[in-house]
């Protein structure tokens, strides 16, 4: 944060999307510098690490259900697959339930146009056929605008660039995208 000059102390709300490492590694060092703010976590995530957001002085969200958590933004509930996750509708976290699972919940709870479906779409290794038939599900549900990223793999990458041309948006760590 400190090499991206972003405040922690800007930050009121921090959206776990599932258990592993590289999505919650650095949750206690954040709390250090920041503890006034809410963490949403799913609902299975460890009461230990729930305990500790608490003791850090945190105000612990559990999310289960699908539900709005700020005017526009929705979270999908945690979705079932390999390991459950929720995601932001659409901003995932690794996309263990499937992008395409998690677009038609995203579109049932927020009853409303996916314009942009952004980040891990779990991908890698994945082989080609499997990876055009995901981007053939997503244009055919609506989706505008596709930003994969994390564990998207390269292969992905470069099929969704192909076939979403303009609408493909470069995405990493560091930057930024303005949603109307």
């Amino acid at each position: 944060m400190a090499q991206l000059a972003i405040d922690p102390d800007e930050i009121d709300a921090v959206v776990l999307s599932h258990i592993h490492g590289d999505h919650v590694g650095g949750l206690a060092s954040f709390l250090q510098q920041n503890s006034n703010v809410t963490v949403y976590v799913p609902s299975s995530f460890p009461q230990s690490l729930k305990d500790e957001i608490k003791l850090c002085g945190a105000r612990l969200e559990e999310v289960h259900q699908a539900r709005e958590l700020f005017p526009g933004v929705f979270t999908t509930g945690e979705l079932d697959g390999k390991i459950k996750e929720q995601s932001l509708v659409v901003i995932t976290g690794c996309a263990h339930p499937g992008v395409v699972n998690i677009v038609q919940k995203g579109k049932e709870v927020g009853k409303d146009k996916i314009h942009l479906v952004l980040g891990g779409f779990h991908l890698g290794g994945v082989s080609v056929a499997r990876i055009e038939s995901i981007i053939d599900d997503l244009l055919s549900l609506g989706i505008e605008r596709v930003a994969p990223c994390h564990c998207s793999g390269d292969l992905a990458r470069s099929l969704f660039q192909k076939d979403f041309h303009q609408n493909y948006v470069e995405f990493g760590v560091g930057q930024e995208i303005s949603i109307p």
